[in-house]
C-alpha cells in the first residue's frame, strides 16, 4: 500500500473511532431526550389515576427538571474529581433506578421522587456529554460532533414517542390499560430501563477524556488517546504541552471563579446563561412534555394526538440533521438567528390559531383553518428550533468558556437552564387553562428577543481551540 493509501486509511480509522466515542458518549443525551419526553404519554393517565388538577400535574411532570438543575450543578465539579466516564455512568444508574420506580409507584410523591432521581441523571448527562465530547473531538470536527449531544437529545425524544405510541396501541388505545398486570402509562416509564442499561455498559468501551487524565499526571494514556482522536501524526508531546499549559494557570473552578463583571458575573458566563435561559422560554418543551394533551385540548383524538407526538419529534429529527450539516459550515451566530426568526414567525402563527378555540375538555375544537394553520405552524417551530438552538446551544455551552472556568460555567449554565425549563414546564398547564393563545404570545415574545441577543452579544466560536477560548 502507498504512504498517501495508508495515510487515508489511517484518517478514516481515527474519523470513525472519534464518532464511535462521540456517539457512545452521546447515549446520555439519548437518555436525557427519553427521560425528558416519557412522561408527554403518561399525563392524562397520571391526573386520572391520582384524581389531581393542572397545578399538581404540572409539579409531577416538572419535578424531574429540580432534579436535573442539581444534576447539572453537581456534575462539572464531580467529573474534574473522579473523570467524566465515572460521572457517565453514574448517570446509567440513577437512569435505571428511576426506571424501575416510576413504573411502580405506590403513590403520586413516591412517582415524583423516582422522576427527582431520573432528573438528576439529566442533568449530569446534560453536562458530562458536551463537556466530554468537545475535549475528544479535533477542533475542526468539534462543531459536528458536538451536535450527536442534541442528535441523541431528539432521538430519544422521537423513540420515545414511538415507544408510547406502541404501548397504547397494545392496551387499546388506553393510556390507563392494562398490560401483563400493568397499566400502559407504568410501561412507558419503565421501558427506559433498557437504554440506561446500554448507556452504562457502552461507558466502559470509551475512553477517558485526554484533559482529565493529563490533570491527574496520566499523560501516557492521554497520549493514546490524542492519537485515537487527532491523529498519530500530531506531535503528541507539543499537544500534552499546550493543554498542560493552559492547564497550568487553572485551578478547580468554583462558582465564585464566574464572578467579577459588571453584574456579578463575568460577561461570557452572562451569555451563557443567556443562551440557556432563551432556549427554554421559548417553550419549546411543551411541544415534547405536553403535545398529546394540547392536540387532545382542542379537539384532537388521543390516538392521533400521539401520532402527531410523533411527527413534531420527527421533525426534529430533521432539524438536528440540518444543523449538524451547516454548523461548521455558515456558524453558531447565524444558525441561531435563521432559528429566532423562524421560531418567532411559527409560534405567534399558534398563538392566533389557538385564539379561534371554542369550548374545553371533550368538547373542544378549532375551526379547519385554524387548527390546520395549528398544526403547521406547531411542526415548523419544532424544525426552527431543531435546526439552530437545539444544537448550538450545546455546541456553544461546551467550547465557549476559557478553559479556568469551564466546568463551573457550563453547570450553572445548564443548571439554569433546567430551572427555566421547569419554569416553563410548571406554568404551562395554568397557562393554558387561563389562556392557551395568551402562552403563545409570551413564548413569541421570548422568541422575538432571542434575535436581539444573539445579534447585541453572542460571539462566534467557529473554528477556534478550547484552548483559545481563555
Amino acid at each position: 500500500m502507498s504512504t498517501t493509501g495508508l495515510q487515508t486509511r489511517q484518517a478514516s480509522d481515527q474519523i470513525r473511532r472519534v464518532i464511535f466515542i462521540t456517539a457512545a458518549a452521546a447515549m446520555g443525551g439519548f437518555l436525557f431526550g427519553y427521560d425528558s419526553a416519557v412522561i408527554n404519554g403518561a399525563v392524562a393517565a397520571i391526573r386520572d389515576r391520582y384524581s389531581i388538577g393542572s397545578g399538581a400535574l404540572a409539579q409531577v411532570v416538572a419535578v424531574a427538571l429540580i432534579g436535573s438543575a442539581i444534576g447539572a450543578a453537581t456534575a462539572g465539579r464531580l467529573a474534574d474529581r473522579i473523570g467524566r466516564i465515572h460521572v457517565m455512568r453514574i448517570a446509567a444508574g440513577l437512569f435505571l433506578v428511576s426506571a424501575f420506580g416510576s413504573a411502580l409507584p405506590f403513590t403520586l410523591w413516591d412517582l415524583a421522587m423516582w422522576r427527582i432521581i431520573g432528573g438528576i441523571g439529566i442533568g449530569m448527562a446534560s453536562v458530562i456529554g458536551p463537556a466530554y465530547i468537545a475535549e475528544v473531538a479535533p477542533p475542526a470536527y468539534r462543531g459536528r460532533l458536538g451536535s450527536f449531544q442534541q442528535a441523541a437529545i431528539i432521538f430519544g425524544i422521537a423513540l420515545s414517542q414511538l415507544v408510547n405510541y406502541a404501548i397504547l396501541q397494545i392496551a387499546g388505545g388506553e393510556q390507563r390499560g392494562t398490560i401483563a398486570g400493568l397499566e400502559a402509562w407504568q410501561w412507558m416509564l419503565g421501558v427506559m430501563a433498557v437504554p440506561a442499561l446500554l448507556y452504562g455498559l457502552v461507558s466502559f468501551t470509551i475512553p477517558e477524556s485526554p484533559r482529565y487524565l493529563i490533570s491527574v499526571d496520566r499523560t501516557a494514556e492521554a497520549k493514546k488517546v490524542l492519537a485515537d482522536v487527532e491523529g498519530e501524526n500530531i506531535d503528541l508531546d507539543a499537544r500534552v504541552a499546550e493543554i498542560h499549559q493552559a492547564m497550568r494557570s487553572e485551578h478547580k473552578s468554583t462558582f465564585k471563579d464566574l464572578l467579577g463583571g459588571r453584574f456579578g458575573f463575568l460577561p461570557v458566563v452572562w451569555i451563557g446563561i443567556g443562551l440557556a435561559v432563551f432556549q427554554q422560554l421559548v417553550g419549546i418543551n411543551v411541544a415534547f412534555y405536553y403535545s398529546a394533551t394540547l392536540w387532545q385540548s382542542v379537539g384532537i383524538d388521543p390516538s392521533s394526538s400521539f401520532l402527531f407526538s410523533f411527527t413534531t419529534s420527527i421533525i426534529n429529527i430533521i432539524g438536528t440533521v440540518i444543523a449538524m450539516a451547516l454548523v461548521d459550515r455558515i456558524g453558531r451566530k447565524p444558525l441561531a438567528l435563521i432559528g429566532s426568526i423562524g421560531m418567532t414567525v411559527s409560534l405567534a402563527l399558534d398563538a392566533w390559531a389557538f385564539s379561534a378555540k371554542t369550548g374545553s375538555g371533550a368538547t373542544a375544537s378549532l375551526p379547519h383553518a385554524q387548527g390546520m394553520v395549528a398544526l403547521i405552524s406547531a411542526h415548523s417551530f419544532v424544525l426552527f428550533f431543531g435546526l439552530s438552538w437545539g444544537v448550538v446551544v450545546w455546541v456553544m455551552l461546551g467550547e465557549m468558556f476559557p478553559n479556568r472556568i469551564r466546568a463551573a460555567a457550563l453547570g450553572l449554565a445548564a443548571s439554569v437552564l433546567w430551572i427555566a425549563n421547569w419554569v416553563v414546564t410548571a406554568t404551562f398547564p395554568s397557562l393554558s387553562d387561563w389562556n392557551l393563545s395568551g402562552a403563545y404570545v409570551i413564548y413569541a415574545i421570548f422568541a422575538g428577543l432571542s434575535i436581539l441577543f444573539v445579534l447585541r452579544f453572542v460571539p462566534e466560536t467557529q473554528g477556534k481551540t478550547l484552548e483559545e477560548m481563555g
